[in-house]
């Protein structure tokens, strides 16, 4: 089986990074999920799509130690670095010209 040991992106909903300090396990699944024609569910012949997203670990070797201690090939995907600018209040306010942008392109 094959596996993979990632880092969650933050909720969509918050501003704030809470859960994103933890690395998990997704397995990837060997059969297609496919909706069931009665109910219109979302199903899946494998039980380890259970699995998705509920193996949770302080640090990807603590995950890939666990991945090989199961015999799960793994591939660790690592986050892309987040970068901040720097911004202020005034920023928001501050009229930009057509001309200036020109200027500042052609000093550049």
């Amino acid at each position: 089986m094959r596996v993979r040991i990632y880092q969650p992106a933050k909720s969509a909903m918050q501003s704030g990074r809470a859960g994103t300090h933890t690395w998990r396990i997704a397995p990837q699944l060997a059969t297609p999920r496919t909706p069931e024609p009665l109910m219109g569910w979302i199903s899946a012949d494998d039980t380890l799509s259970e699995l998705q997203g509920r193996l949770v670990f302080h640090t990807p070797e603590e995950a890939a130690a666990f991945a090989r201690r199961n015999g799960w090939e793994y591939v660790i995907e690592q986050p892309e670095e987040r970068r901040i600018r720097p911004r202020n209040y005034l920023d928001n306010f501050r009229i930009v010209r057509p001309e200036d942008e020109e200027r500042q392109k052609a000093g550049s």
